[in-house]
């Protein structure tokens, strides 16, 4: 193997390795040391940008190989992270919903 393909294999192993962390993060996949379903909204991020850095930084100097599976990994990440962020902000009107509710109780008992 000539250094030219095993830095296109590190290359591939590092995205890959960020793309798991950020699917673990949005609750996607298991975390196997945990063997559970856990979301960090903010890791996911965290993982995102960093991909989306090594996009720029390495921008012209991969292959075009390497250039598309970055940018395919890049769009089905972001795609999920905007899922389960509208997830997430779909559960807070109901929040807000039940802050109304105990608010209008404790108004209701305080005119009682």
């Amino acid at each position: 193997m000539d250094n030219n393909e095993k830095n296109t294999q590190m290359f591939m192993y590092l995205v890959g390795s960020f793309e798991m962390s950020a699917m673990m993060a949005l609750g996607k996949i298991k975390n196997p040391m945990t063997d559970k379903i856990e979301k960090d909204i903010a890791q996911a991020q965290f993982s995102i940008d960093i991909l989306d850095m090594l996009a720029a930084k390495t921008n012209g100097n991969t292959s075009e190989y390497e250039q598309k599976f970055l940018e395919n990994t890049l769009g089905q990440l972001k795609l999920n992270y905007i899922d389960e962020a509208n997830k997430k902000s779909d559960d807070k009107p109901q929040e807000n919903n039940i802050e109304t509710s105990t608010e209008e109780k404790s108004d209701t008992k305080e005119k009682n």
